[in-house]
């Protein structure tokens, strides 16, 4: 043992590494339905292993905090900017109103209980679930006029907060808006989401009904129809739509045993042969109407491609799914059906009342002539790739923590966005020139979670292993009034974001219920407030308080070491 403890004093960055495996590890398993995260299982790991009484440079966790903040502003750079615009703005008002809710409930319980800096600090990261507080109040912290001792006392004293209050952040969030949220915004919310999605459509549909709409399917018949003979393919195509999102498109025609390429000004005969392709729903109800099915491989021997689409066609962006199908836009979309429709990484409902906006991806299916035409009308094909444009990356951390570097005084206080708020701010700005132009300045998904989930915790892995050592006495000391304190911090803003959004903004309850999951940037919500209303709809809340959400609360790791200072 005592081996072991000195070849990880002698070398930290195995420390680290052993870190992250034991916190991953622990924060996967499952007790019920709860686990305990990653970034709680890896301070966990860290200040069991930090009883070692290992040093690590403090320029480790900066490194990997930059990686981390960059990531998060490249992810929802393209919403937060969305919120500045007309339609957004009561959103991004919205998440202003419940983010300060947050930063007054914490600085009210701090000072109530007398709390120091580093502990308001990691009080307001652990309830509220925003980890990267640690990291931006880290630095304000280390701005302050004091000794290293008192700097180092209030530092070590914020994972302790966090730690004590994230578990309640988390769950109690989900559990606050998926069932104590309903009650106060009052009403059925499952009835007022198909509501709801009936004014989104021209029709109320069943669940059911949507799920089949994204699934494509093709399949031959032979036309028996006289309705049909002499007839274009146009023609037999407006047929077969049906209101509220329905279509068929027919691929291909055998014509006298000889295959074609379906046209819109293709004529039809009898006895021909047709590919169609359409809802699995619509063509059980409908293929009475063309003929009976047959088996012909040849004739459904055509490529098919499934893609990811981002929107950038700005004359687009604004409008329903219903007016660009209607548009003139519309009649270049032939051939293709869409699948899901996502926005920041969440999926959103399909109606025809859907409004679009630029950076969305719309998740394609149909043939691959037809899949690349419309591709290029959209937008961006974001195909699969391994390449991550690292200068890009790069250089937004690096010009961004320049930026943030830059400070001006106010009294006696140093002020200024830090190095961790500017590579923040550059990603962001990165984030949305992304969007604007796909052609460059590509991270993959699964690049861009090692930048988000690697960075912070590793960053999270040294605080606990330098908050080590003191940690057990600080929890012994205030751990009951910070988990009371925790359980205050979470729920009041909650409410105030919940009676904001019913009486203040007048808000539909479910996507009430988005915004509020959406500005405490707590995913997990989300997902539990969809299962409470069997719908997507508080999905359309979500987006734009998130990207908002993250900024102040990040911000508020400044704020408010500067406030109790």
């Amino acid at each position: 043992m005592s081996w072991l403890v000195n070849t990880l004093r002698t070398y930290p960055e195995i420390a680290i590494f052993l870190t992250l495996a034991i916190g991953f590890f622990v924060g996967s398993l499952k007790i019920g339905k709860f686990t305990l995260g990653s970034v709680t299982g890896v301070l966990l790991a860290g200040v069991l292993i930090g009883q070692a009484r290992i040093t690590i440079s403090p320029n480790v966790k900066s490194v990997f905090f930059l990686m981390f903040l960059f990531a998060v502003g490249y992810s929802v750079g393209p919403q937060f900017f969305r919120g500045l615009k007309k339609d957004g703005i009561p959103y991004a008002l919205f998440a202003l109103v419940l983010c300060v809710a947050c930063l007054l409930s914490a600085l009210g319980a701090a000072l109530v209980l007398r709390y120091n800096t580093g502990q308001a600090a990691g009080l307001l990261s652990g309830a509220c679930t925003i980890s990267a507080v640690l990291g931006v109040a880290t630095d304000a912290i280390n701005q302050l006029p004091k000794s290293s001792d008192e700097k180092k006392a209030l530092l070590d004293s914020m994972p302790i907060a966090y730690a004590v209050t994230y578990l309640f952040g988390t769950a109690g969030a989900a559990w606050f808006l998926a069932s104590i949220g309903p009650k106060v915004l009052g009403g059925n919310l499952v009835e007022q989401c198909k509501e709801l999605e009936s004014k989104m459509g021209e029709q109320e549909q069943e669940a059911g009904v949507v799920s089949a709409y994204a699934r494509f399917l093709a399949r031959t018949y032979t036309l028996a129809n006289p309705q049909f003979f002499g007839k274009t393919v146009a023609d037999f195509e407006k047929q077969f739509v049906v209101p509220g999102g329905g279509r068929v498109y027919v691929e291909r025609i055998r014509h006298q045993g000889k295959v074609e390429e379906a046209l819109p000004d293709s004529v039809l005969r009898e006895g021909d042969i047709l590919a169609v392709s359409g809802s699995r729903d619509l063509l059980l109800e409908r293929q009475g109407a063309i003929g009976p099915e047959v088996q012909d491989r040849e004739l459904l021997d055509f490529p098919a491609e499934s893609l990811d689409v981002v929107l950038t066609h700005k004359d687009l962006a604004g409008r329903t799914l219903k007016q660009i199908v209607e548009s003139d836009i519309g009649s270049h979309l032939r051939g293709v059906f869409l699948r899901t429709l996502l926005r920041a990484g969440q999926e959103i409902p399909i109606r025809p009342g859907t409004e679009v906006d630029r950076g969305d991806v719309f998740q394609i299916v149909g043939s691959k002539k037809n899949v690349e035409r419309v591709a290029q009308i959209l937008g961006y094909a974001d195909r699969a790739t391994d390449r991550t444009n690292v200068v890009l990356m790069a250089l937004g951390i690096a010009i961004g923590a320049t930026v943030g570097a830059l400070s001006f005084k106010v009294g006696k206080i140093p002020l200024s966005l830090s190095t961790s708020g500017g590579a923040l701010l550059g990603g962001l700005v990165c984030g949305w020139l992304r969007a604007v132009n796909r052609t460059f300045g590509r991270i993959p998904g699964p690049a861009l979670w090692v930048l988000n989930n690697i960075g912070l915790t590793a960053f999270i892995a040294v605080v606990g292993i330098s908050a080590g050592p003191s940690f057990f006495a600080g929890l012994k000391e205030s751990g009951i009034s910070l988990l009371l304190a925790g359980i205050f911090v979470t729920c009041v803003p909650l409410l105030v974001g919940l009676l904001a959004g019913r009486f203040l903004f007048h808000f539909h309850p479910a996507i009430t219920l988005g915004a509020c999951a959406g500005a405490r940037t707590t995913t997990a919500a989300l997902g539990a407030i969809q299962d409470a209303c069997k719908s997507k709809v508080p999905a359309i809340g979500y987006t734009v308080p998130y990207a908002i959400g993250n900024m102040l609360l990040i911000t508020w790791g400044v704020v408010i070491v500067a406030l109790l200072h």
